[in-house]
């Protein structure tokens, strides 16, 4: 199943700037003041607030202080959870987000109700300087078990390979870029700038500069029968590309993004959308300008059984 009524969310208690990964991710700007942790906390309640109000289970953990992880808030880098009652934790670039991995966050989940048959860790080749940072650089259409892959020093294309192969998906690597001032440099995560749906895929194309590349990605969405929605890389760079779709308990849908995100929208992009699920949208705006991660990012899915 392409989406869960269940996701995991990292309440932040010192979340600021990250000097670390911003010498890769481009979206980071540093805001100064002592009110950006009381922002980002407003911003994450609310967020929390309109997903379970739409009948989505969300399951809230506490960063902690020591050791101090300013990006906590952004879990879905660390740490996924299959259907198969498997648990994976992944390389991460930055050695500041490597603490982030709590053994009590995976017991926290199995309180809640989950299965957690096996703990898969990916994690070693980060010491080699190898990284392969989840579902933030990985984007998989589960029922057609493929996983688009965009090559950048969070996404090593080797460990892409080796994990699509244990896990039964098809990779489909390519390379994407984004204009930073005069220069085209790689994205950091793919899941900023494509999000793979039930039924449709909303991906910026033009982030992708080689032909061959471009054309393999269009032609491997429409052959799994979802609609392309394409964005531009302005909006790209305004997170129309970070979004989510996830459930309820109903088994309704929703597509979840920033308002930052939805502002950014033509209506007949949204048109496009809502022909398919209704449209979740927060104000994320301190989340996003400091810590260079939107809507997508803050939320780990969970598809373990229930026991």
């Amino acid at each position: 199943m392409q989406t869960t009524d269940t996701v995991l969310m990292i309440e932040p208690i010192a979340f600021g700037f990250n000097e670390e990964t911003a010498k890769n991710n481009y979206f980071q700007s540093e805001q100064k003041g002592f009110d950006i942790q009381f922002k980002a906390l407003s911003e994450f309640k609310m967020f929390v607030e309109k997903l379970r109000s739409k009948g989505i289970n969300v399951i809230t953990i506490k960063d902690t202080l020591d050791p101090h992880t300013p990006d906590s808030i952004f879990p879905n880098n660390w740490v996924s959870f299959h259907n198969d009652g498997k648990v994976v934790l992944y390389p991460m670039f930055a050695s500041n987000r490597r603490v982030e991995r709590r053994d009590d966050i995976i017991e926290t989940i199995k309180e809640q109700g989950f299965e957690v048959d096996e703990i898969d860790d990916w994690s070693f080749p980060e010491t080699q300087g190898h990284y392969l940072e989840g579902t933030g650089s990985m984007i998989f259409d589960h029922d057609n078990k493929i996983a688009y892959g965009s090559v950048s020093l969070r996404l090593d294309e080797n460990l892409f390979r080796e994990f699509c192969e244990k896990y039964g998906f098809t990779p489909v690597v390519f390379h994407s870029f984004q204009t930073v001032g005069d220069e085209r440099l790689p994205i950091y995560h793919t899941n900023v700038m494509m999000c793979v749906a039930d039924k449709f895929v909303v991906i910026c194309l033009d982030c992708i500069d080689d032909e061959l590349e471009r054309s393999k990605v269009i032609e491997t969405i429409k052959n799994s029968g979802k609609e392309i929605i394409e964005i531009s890389e302005d909006q790209m760079h305004q997170f129309a590309g970070n979004m989510l779709q996830v459930q309820n308990k109903d088994g309704e849908k929703f597509l979840v993004m920033s308002e930052t995100a939805y502002k950014s929208l033509t209506p007949d992009q949204v048109s496009a959308i809502e022909k398919y699920c209704e449209i979740i949208y927060s104000d994320l705006n301190t989340i996003e300008v400091n810590g260079g991660g939107s809507a997508r990012c803050m939320l780990a899915e969970v598809f373990l059984p229930k026991k």
